[in-house]
């Protein structure tokens, strides 16, 4: 089969041009992402046709998964889109899990540089992101967000703020984000019961009043 590999931010990913998934998408996802078996990526993108929108984008994880959505991985379809010629527009609608998302391709010397994509509001509402709230809740707190929450991970607490940006997402300001093990210490994130969907995690450190670091 035939795939091209790109990277958005570090975010690498197969991406394939089909009319339909490949049967047994899951077991094929996780036989190429592998990164010494493989041709190694953080998983798989299709891109179908669609009745809604100008195509369609479908996200297996590297371990055979399927996600709702990834900004990174978007902007790659927009300029993938283009480049192989699928569209001939500079504003991409593109169908995905989590609902119509529009791309704008950048262009530098008549060619695709980089790409823009409307991800939307950021919901915040527990239940749709969803994270499992604690019945109990600390005076003060706003039992329709998840902000801040002290949530033990791995032996010691963290302030999780639980954010969707068409998946789960758990944000966590810190100091010290350089010395996190990062391959230990976020599956216990994305495997944590308060995420029943999973997900996603950032830390992120404040630099200055105009800058910050996430890894």
């Amino acid at each position: 089969m035939k795939f091209t590999k790109m990277q958005g931010l570090g975010n690498d990913y197969l991406y394939v041009f089909a009319a339909a998934l490949p049967p047994h998408v899951a077991a094929l996802t996780k036989r190429l992402s592998n990164r010494h078996f493989g041709a190694g990526a953080d998983g798989m993108i299709f891109i179908l046709p669609s009745d809604r929108a100008d195509f369609m984008m479908r996200i297996f994880n590297a371990d055979g998964s399927e996600a709702e959505m990834c900004g990174n991985a978007t902007r790659c379809v927009g300029k993938y889109a283009r480049d192989h010629g699928i569209v001939n527009k500079d504003v991409i609608r593109l169908e995905t899990a989590a609902g119509i998302k529009i791309i704008r391709l950048l262009f530098e010397a008549g060619e695709v540089c980089g790409a823009t994509v409307d991800m939307g509001e950021p919901v915040l509402a527990p239940d749709r992101i969803p994270v499992l709230v604690a019945p109990a809740l600390t005076e003060g707190e706003d039992p329709q967000r998840f902000i801040a929450r002290p949530v033990e991970v791995g032996g010691r607490t963290y302030a999780i703020t639980a954010v969707s940006m068409g998946n789960p997402h758990a944000v966590v300001f810190m100091d010290g984000i350089d010395d996190l093990d990062l391959p230990k210490l976020g599956p216990k994130f994305e495997h944590h019961p308060i995420f029943p969907k999973r997900t996603n995690t950032e830390f992120v450190e404040v630099a200055s009043s105009d800058k910050i670091r996430m890894r």
